[in-house]
């Protein structure tokens, strides 16, 4: 059977939603932030988070019922704690699940969360194998583990492959936090940013970056430079649980971040959306830490460290942020129409957590992935939603 497969250099031309692909010794490594913003940051969390391909994903056309990925992933082992586990691949055909599939082995970082330490470790590759697949010219996507830093080496099939065709579809560029990078979600088709684009029938960029939704500059002006049909910003709990700036400070930031969008999108719809419920920041500010008691047992518990008498000094709480957010877009939108705001709460709110908590008091489960992105989906693409497609 060796004999008769085809191998595949993979190049920027087949992968979708990476920002910037980077040659590495293996292969190449997709990267959601261009290397000139990466050079402005030397911060570990968001080189972690930006390699880390949530939304990237191979695309191609094939009548192949057989394909091979070969990848060297770079897995996350936590002092402490139970193994995770490996990074989960989606195999789409025609626009419907067809697959799952890992690799194991890879490099591995350990880190230490007590101390704040992380050590690399080289590790061996591995291969992605999906069989069986229909004899019948297709469409394919991979999408790639939205956790787990992936290089990708070579593509092998046992018939010739081609560059997708451009669906026509609208090109949805998000940014936000961990939450939006799809922080324990089950796989990358099922974080809440990939359900809302495959119910809205749109084409996902996702720079949901874990810890790193910070009002960056750099990310700011990412956005403006990348081509999209819609943007929407979610603004909010890294600044909490960071406890990166004050009120005086939060404003004009977030104005200087829209400033930026709007300099190479000035009519692209653009929805800023504040953060879902979480009862610990609600009316406590940051930071947050990690609770350690549990971790033997798989349970990691944030809490809280802030006081919530500092609010009278500007020390910033989701309830803060929210209003703000919200006074800000109404006083932007009366001379910009294609501005919108969308109060996080509708698409997780009270309700919600007390029939879907939060299992570490920050992130949402899978449950609660596919709860918020159907709500996007519903409030955002609907007929009365921001990225209501009104060409027609």
């Amino acid at each position: 059977m060796d004999n008769h497969w085809i191998t595949t250099p993979v190049t920027a031309d087949l992968l979708r939603g990476a920002l910037d692909v980077e040659r590495t010794e293996y292969g190449v490594l997709p990267h959601r932030l261009p290397a000139w913003a990466r050079a402005q940051c030397a911060d570990p969390q968001l080189a972690m988070a930006e390699a880390q391909p949530s939304g990237v994903r191979l695309v191609f056309r094939t009548r192949a019922t057989a394909v091979e990925l070969d990848t060297l992933p770079t897995k996350r082992v936590y002092v402490g704690a139970p193994p995770r586990p490996d990074g989960m691949y989606d195999l789409i055909v025609d626009g419907r699940p067809a697959g799952q599939g890992s690799v194991s082995g890879g490099n591995t970082v350990t880190i230490d969360m007590s101390i704040g330490t992380a050590e690399r470790h080289s590790g061996p590759p591995g291969t992605l194998r999906f069989t069986g697949l229909p004899d019948t010219v297709k469409d394919v996507e991979i999408w790639l583990p939205h956790n787990e830093t992936t290089e990708l080496a070579a593509l092998r099939t046992d018939a010739p492959i081609e560059a997708a065709a451009d669906a026509g579809r609208r090109v949805w560029l998000h940014h936000g936090s961990s939450i939006s990078h799809g922080s324990d979600a089950v796989g990358p088709t099922t974080t809440w940013p990939a359900l809302a684009a495959s119910l809205g029938g749109v084409e996902l960029i996702n720079l949901g970056l874990g810890g790193s939704a910070l009002l960056d500059p750099f990310t700011a002006r990412t956005i403006r430079d990348t081509p999209a049909d819609l943007i929407s910003v979610k603004i909010g709990i890294n600044l909490v649980n960071t406890d990166l700036m004050r009120l005086r400070a939060f404003t004009p930031a977030v104005h200087g971040f829209l400033d930026t969008i709007r300099e190479g999108h000035p009519t692209t719809p653009l929805l800023v959306v504040s953060p879902i419920l979480c009862p610990i920041h609600e009316d406590t500010p940051g930071p947050s830490a990690p609770d350690f008691s549990n971790l033997r047992v798989g349970r990691l518990r944030f809490v809280a460290l802030g006081d919530p008498a500092e609010r009278a000094h500007g020390k910033l709480t989701l309830g803060l942020i929210r209003d703000e957010l919200a006074r800000i877009v109404e006083q932007r939108a009366a001379e910009d129409p294609n501005l919108h705001h969308l109060d996080g709460r509708a698409l997780y709110g009270e309700a919600d957590f007390a029939e879907l908590p939060l299992p570490d008091e920050l992130h949402p489960d899978a449950a609660t992935h596919r709860r918020i992105g159907e709500r996007f989906a519903e409030l955002a693409f609907d007929a009365h939603g921001a990225f209501t497609d009104r060409s027609g």
